[in-house]
């Protein structure tokens, strides 16, 4: 039952879409009509930020199972229906994406000039998406938000992006297109095989080893990309560095999220056996990950690129979490996912802070920024140790805990995963020393103004959470306590009826 008195997911889910209706019914002269899109979309936004609060307040953390479940008939036909809810792997996913709208919006108010109102649109219409994919429970309604997403981004990155952002758009869209047509494969099957889209009885559907590996594969193909896992990473970089802030914002906070999330919501508990039998691939995708694009970020000039790469090695260590199938690992993986939407989106915001002023991306650009912003220098510190999991910040209790389920999987693995961690410390301290230490040489930096108030409203939320997730952890990590062990609890006993059955067999 809901702990609340209203259908409070739809309303979260469908509310950005009445502030798009608002801004298209705005007339006037230009400037007016920018002004008038630019505060309807924050006033929409904070508003649905606000309810989403209801989702913390009113949530049984003790629950295992799926919350404030909404139901309606949709084609009853071949069995598909409206079904909404969360538990406690999804709930924080939809608060970070409602969270993380008005902040990039805010961001966007002055370095977006063109075309204001179809941004605000479009950033509303992402927010409808993003939401209703973390908290559908019928296969079809997520598998529509789940692609719905790339609509708006795709626009995002196209229009208001940098020089080659029809490339990058184009690149970001059909990656991600062609792998999801391979997921709507496998979901017509498993609806063929089990009558029903419906998320929660699919979960307790049993299916032949055999099918489970056709299945995990179309899954994976679909995720893969989107985490996006090496080799299929290559469109991250060009998406992040064409992107306008607010869009590289939203793409590393919670984006990259989605394949994760299919994963652990998919993958794991509805195709058990094949999540076991692929595992070791995954551990060697994702050390490679870890290390590689680790390494490539070394060699970056590109301030975006870097943190970009970094996102693919962060990311990296998530799936590495997600497929040791105990409890630290995918606690610390879906922390892990949590604290890199906060610090990866405030570490783009940082770029982007410079950038509107400088118009440039090149770290050779910059240096002794200290003297004149120090505090922008005091904000990027605290987001790039929260970024290398200095302990007290967002980044530390995710990746301790899965290097403490990857230990108990393997030393091996907790060795290489750790290794990527080390390279992560040494290019962003490189990155800050480049940036902000040393002294001043090109006179357009001399006259560089600090954090505007505006800028400060943006960044103390962030900092805010990004030392509450480190200093408090457990208040974040007791949301999916429950939820995470019923799914190992699960993953465990359908792998011992499968080792069971083989044997009787032999």
């Amino acid at each position: 039952m809901s702990q609340v008195d209203f259908p409070i997911l739809s309303l979260l889910t469908f509310l950005p879409l009445v502030g798009v209706a608002v801004i298209l019914s705005v007339r006037g002269e230009d400037a007016v009509v920018a002004s008038n899109a630019r505060w309807a979309a924050l006033w929409t936004s904070m508003i649905i930020f606000l309810i989403s609060l209801l989702l913390w307040v009113k949530f049984d953390q003790s629950n295992p199972g799926f919350q404030f479940i909404e139901t309606a008939e949709w084609l009853p036909q071949v069995g598909l229906t409206y079904k909404m809810g969360v538990d406690g792997i999804s709930v924080l996913f939809v608060m970070l994406s409602t969270a993380l709208v008005p902040i990039c919006i805010l961001a966007s108010w002055e370095s977006i000039t063109v075309r204001v109102r179809e941004y605000m649109i479009a950033f509303l219409v992402l927010e409808t998406m993003m939401v209703g994919m973390f908290s559908a429970l019928d296969f079809m309604v997520f598998y529509i938000f789940f692609e719905g997403v790339l609509i708006p981004m795709y626009l995002i990155i196209g229009i208001w992006g940098g020089p080659r952002r029809v490339y990058a758009a184009l690149k970001f869209f059909l990656y991600t297109l062609a792998g999801s047509l391979l997921m709507l494969i496998a979901l017509l099957a498993m609806w063929d095989k089990a009558g029903t889209t419906d998320i929660v009885t699919l979960m307790h559907t049993t299916f032949s080893p055999q099918v489970q590996t056709w299945l995990f594969l179309a899954f994976f193909a679909s995720f893969a990309v989107k985490v996006p896992m090496w080799p299929l990473h290559t469109w991250l970089p060009d998406a992040h560095v064409e992107a306008p802030t607010g869009g590289s914002v939203i793409l590393a906070g919670v984006l990259l999220k989605m394949g994760a999330y299919g994963f652990l919501r998919f993958s794991v508990p509805m195709l058990p056996d094949a999540s076991a039998k692929f595992a070791p691939f995954i551990y060697a995708l994702s050390i490679v990950a870890v290390i590689y694009t680790a390494l490539v970020a070394l060699a970056q000039t590109d301030m975006k690129k870097l943190i970009a790469y970094s996102s693919v090695a962060h990311m990296g260590v998530v799936t590495i979490g997600i497929f040791t199938f105990n409890a630290q690992g995918i606690s610390g993986a879906l922390f892990q996912m949590l604290s890199h939407g906060v610090v990866a989106g405030s570490l783009f915001l940082c770029v982007g802070v410079v950038y509107d002023r400088i118009h440039t991306r090149e770290i050779a650009r910059y240096g002794g920024l200290a003297d004149r912003m120090p505090a922008y220098a005091l904000a990027f510190m605290l987001f790039m140790m929260a970024s290398v999991g200095l302990p007290g910040t967002a980044g530390f209790a995710g990746e301790f805990l899965v290097l403490v389920g990857a230990f108990k999987v393997s030393f091996w693995l907790a060795l290489l995963g750790s290794a990527g961690m080390i390279l992560g410390a040494i290019y962003m301290l490189y990155l800050y020393r480049r940036i902000i230490f040393g002294s001043i040489t090109r006179a357009d930096l001399r006259g560089i103004l600090d954090l505007s108030p505006r800028e400060i409203a943006i960044f103390a939320p962030l900092a805010v959470v990004t030392l509450w997730m480190g200093v408090y952890p457990s208040s974040f990590t007791n949301f999916f306590e429950a939820s995470v062990a019923a799914m190992v609890e699960h993953h465990q006993a359908a792998l011992a009826v499968t080792s069971k059955l083989a044997g009787v067999i032999r």
